[in-house]
């Protein structure tokens, strides 16, 4: 009877890993929040830096437990593409999300999954179908109706234009980031990945300080290593869930952050949700959707 029994148990669908996902999502939009207010305060370049040093600080116990893991130089040479490629799309992102209201930049931001079936196209070989043309359409579509939203109230400044202009390049970045994130998980594990991807990071942004780093005031210090930490605790949640669960599955609940950057945005920098931005998620969500129905699963 208890032999029978345990094989039905192991196929039960879990909640935990949806929970796993959820409180990733949340704690990675948290770590927007704050890395969004250091970077009001003491530059984009300057929180940047110290988010990722602090973040290599943290992930270097972990580090040491899994056994102190280092890369061959063919690896390496991964890792060091993928922290180039991460710089750079977290630079315009911080910029551009300093310029507009969190829900909106993470809004726009959702186009990189639909970005990333053309650079799947051109890195990997993979065919572009119809419908990911369709996807990138009603994505266009998403932007410009959240765009069109704050060109019609006359709200849209220069530096507003230039906000979105470089959420939409940080997107492209992340697109081509999605698709070597596959390749890098194929060759290194998640905690080597963690520690070289921070550090790497941090050298890169390091080389540039001597133009562009401040001295930090101690808010601004608190502020850089909650994001730190919860940026580290994120990618664990996510670690956790999405090694548990298939990705069709979790899918879904990426667009749960923005909710919460709806929420944090209005309680941390009393930003306003309108409507155009609502409409125009929507659009670039079914678009997503749409380009997601060409993956094939794989087990």
């Amino acid at each position: 009877m208890s032999t029978a029994a345990a094989p039905l148990s192991d196929h039960r669908p879990s909640v935990l890993p949806v929970l796993a996902v959820i409180a990733g999502i949340a704690t990675f939009s948290a770590m927007d929040a704050a890395i969004k207010g250091a970077s009001i305060a003491i530059g984009v370049f300057t929180a940047l830096l110290l988010r990722n040093l602090f973040g290599t600080i943290l992930t270097l116990p972990l580090w040491l437990v899994a056994g102190r893991p280092v890369p061959s130089r063919t690896v390496l040479k991964v890792h060091a593409l993928r922290a180039a490629i991460t710089s750079a799309m977290a630079a315009l992102f911080f910029y551009g999300l300093v310029r507009i209201p969190m829900a909106e930049g993470i809004a726009i931001s959702f186009v990189s999954p639909i970005i990333a079936l053309y650079f799947a196209a051109i890195l990997l070989g993979e065919t572009i179908r119809r419908r990911a043309i369709v996807a990138s359409l009603l994505g266009i579509l998403g932007v410009l109706v959240i765009g069109a939203g704050r060109f019609g109230a006359g709200s849209y400044s220069n530096e507003a234009i230039e906000g979105t202009t470089a959420i939409l390049l940080s997107a492209v970045f992340y697109a081509i980031n999605l698709v070597l994130q596959r390749k890098q998980a194929l060759l290194a594990g998640p905690v080597e990945i963690a520690q070289f991807q921070n550090l790497l990071v941090t050298l890169i942004f390091l080389a540039f300080s001597p133009w562009f780093a401040v001295v930090p005031d101690g808010q601004s210090l608190v502020l850089i290593l909650a994001g730190a930490a919860l940026a580290t605790s994120a990618l664990l949640f996510l670690s956790w869930g999405y090694a548990r669960a298939e990705t069709q599955v979790l899918l879904p609940i990426e667009y749960t952050g923005f909710f919460w950057a709806a929420l944090l945005g209005w309680l941390m920098f009393g930003e306003r949700l309108d409507v155009s931005t609502v409409a125009g998620t929507i659009l670039i969500m079914i678009g997503c959707w749409t380009g997601a129905r060409n993956a094939k699963v794989e087990s």
